[in-house]
Formats: C-alpha cells, structure tokens, sequence
C-alpha cells in the first residue's frame, strides 16, 4: 500500500491525461502556423507544467521559435524583403 501525498504534493499525473506535451505540441506547431495561438498554448504548458511539477521545456522551446520568427519578421520587414508580398509597388 502507498502512503497518501504529503500536504503541499501533486499527485503523479496519469499517463494517458499528459497535458503538458499536448500543449508543449501544439504550441509549437502554432508558433509556426500563428504566432499569438503558439503564445497561448506555450503559457498553458508552462502553467500546467509547474502545476504537475514536469519540465516545461516544450514551452521553452515554443517561446524561443516564437521569439526567433518576430525577429525575423522585423528583419525582413526592415530590409523591404516583405514589400513585394503586399501588393506594394517597387520603383
């Protein structure tokens, strides 16, 4: 017989209720497809994470490719590379 949680202690999760990769997943998959859904499920793994006491290393990575692509959207702004994209005209 196990003894009972002391008081302060999650229980173990249960192994076919892993929320922490299926928002670690779609969070990543989002930071590509949409940047603000990829922010959204990155801050609930990291949330649900802490609360079942598991690395929150997927939302880690979701928050670095997120930050990655607005770099690169600033860039490519910057350098004009986006301006064909938009209808604009080029003289």
């Amino acid at each position: 017989m196990t003894p009972p949680p002391y008081y302060g202690q999650q229980p173990p999760a249960a192994s076919g209720n892993d929320k922490v990769t299926l928002w670690g997943v779609l969070g990543i998959v989002f930071a590509f497809l949409c940047t603000p859904l990829g922010i959204v499920f990155a801050i609930l793994c990291l949330v649900e994470a802490r609360k079942v006491g598991k690395p929150p290393t997927l939302a880690y990575v979701t928050f670095g490719i997120v930050a990655l692509g607005i770099i690169l959207n600033i860039i490519l702004f910057a350098t004009g590379a986006l301006s064909g994209m938009f209808g604009g005209t080029t003289t």
